[in-house]
């Protein structure tokens, strides 16, 4: 497979909605999986921290680079959409990575804080 990188950007104009540029296919035409996190109040942070976040971020993604094929950072929501192959396991593989870089980051749809109290 060729080497590919992850880019992630900051753009604060209004985004396309996700269902018209995240892809439902990776390129061997398998369906994709993916989830969403919130980064709660990531745009109301300082330049510096927002930056940090994203390089974060981008650190923990990269680990995956092989397996994502789309990752989209809405600033305007402070929402990240990632989308990968769907192989087992690599949903919480991912999460994770991102958590332990990013620990506010909150997975939408995450029930197990309420499970284990």
């Amino acid at each position: 497979m060729m080497d590919k990188n992850i880019t992630l950007s900051i753009d604060m104009s209004p985004a396309e909605p996700l269902w018209k540029i995240a892809p439902t296919r990776d390129e061997n035409g398998n369906r994709v999986s993916d989830f969403l996190m919130i980064i709660p109040r990531l745009r109301q942070k300082p330049e510096n921290h927002i930056k940090r976040t994203l390089n974060d971020i981008d650190r923990a993604l990269k680990q995956f680079k092989s397996d994502i094929v789309f990752a989209n950072m809405d600033m305007k929501l402070n929402t990240l959409w990632v989308s990968f192959k769907s192989e087992p396991g690599l949903f919480m593989k991912i999460a994770a990575a991102i958590k332990l870089q990013v620990p506010e980051a909150v997975l939408v749809g995450d029930m197990s804080s309420r499970l284990t109290k």
